[in-house]
C-alpha cells in the first residue's frame, strides 16, 4: 500500500490531498498544528502539533512517523499575508520565510530516513515566486518565501537524485481556499486532482521542474 504524508493537511488544498488519496486506497498521515473535524472525519492517520515553522519543535513532532516507509511526501503547509514596499512588516515577512520556505527544507530533512529509491516529494509552492511572471509586485514575503522554495526543491531535486528520490516543484493554480478568501478561479478539489495528476508524473527525469498543476511549465 502507498503511504502519503501531507502537511497543513486540517483544510484547504491539504485536506483535499489527504481525501484524494484515501479514496485512492493509500494510507494517508494528515500532520497539521490544530485538526479538524473533517480531517478526523477523514480517514487519514492525524498527527497535530507539527508546527513546520519551528524547527526547534519539528523532530519531536515528526516523531510517530519513526520507521515508517513514505512514498510520497507532501509539503503543503503555508501562510500568506498581504504586505507593500511602504508597509511591509518584516515580523510577517520572516514567519511567511519560516513557514513557507524553511518549513518543507526542515520537515523533508526530518524524514530523509522515512524515504527510499522511488519516493517522490512535492513541494506545494507557488508562481508568485517567479522572477519572470512577477508582473504586478507587492507580497514581498510571500513572493521572497516562495522563490526561497523553489531555489530548495531544485537543490533538493540534486541532492536527492542518487537516491532515486524525485521532485516536484508544484503551482496548485489560483485555489478557492481560505488563505485567499475563497476567490480563486478552481475548487481545492479540482487543485487536489491536478497536483495529484502531476505528481504521478514525476520522475527522476523532470525532477527539479516548477509546474502549474495543470501541467504547464513555469518559467523561474
Amino acid at each position: 500500500m502507498t503511504t502519503v504524508v501531507v502537511t497543513g493537511a486540517n483544510r484547504g488544498i491539504g485536506l483535499e490531498l489527504v481525501k484524494h488519496y484515501i479514496a485512492r486506497g493509500c494510507s494517508v498521515y494528515g500532520l497539521c498544528r490544530n485538526s479538524s473535524d473533517q480531517l478526523n472525519a477523514s480517514g487519514a492517520k492525524v498527527i497535530d502539533k507539527v508546527d513546520v515553522g519551528n524547527p526547534e519543535t519539528l523532530k519531536a513532532s515528526l516523531a510517530k512517523l519513526a520507521g515508517t516507509k513514505i512514498d510520497v511526501l507532501i509539503n503543503n503547509a503555508g501562510v500568506l499575508a498581504v504586505e507593500d514596499l511602504a508597509s511591509g512588516d518584516p515580523v510577517t515577512m520572516e514567519h511567511q520565510y519560516r513557514v513557507n520556505a524553511l518549513g518543507p527544507v526542515m520537515v523533508t530533512q526530518t524524514l530523509l530516513d522515512n524515504l527510499s529509491e522511488g519516493s517522490k516529494v512535492a513541494l506545494i509552492t507557488s508562481r508568485m515566486g517567479s522572477m519572470a511572471d512577477n508582473g504586478s509586485g507587492g507580497y514581498y514575503g510571500y513572493r521572497m518565501s516562495k522563490a526561497a522554495l523553489n531555489a530548495a526543491g531544485v537543490s533538493m531535486a540534486r541532492d536527492l537524485a542518487p537516491r532515486g528520490i524525485a521532485v516536484a516543484i508544484l503551482h496548485p493554480g489560483y485555489v478557492q481556499t481560505e488563505m485567499v478568501n475563497y476567490g480563486g478561479d478552481i475548487s481545492d478539489e479540482d487543485a487536489a486532482l491536478r497536483l495529484s495528476q502531476r505528481i504521478d508524473e514525476l520522475e527522476l527525469g523532470n525532477s527539479g521542474t516548477f509546474w502549474h498543476a495543470n501541467g504547464q511549465i513555469l518559467p523561474w
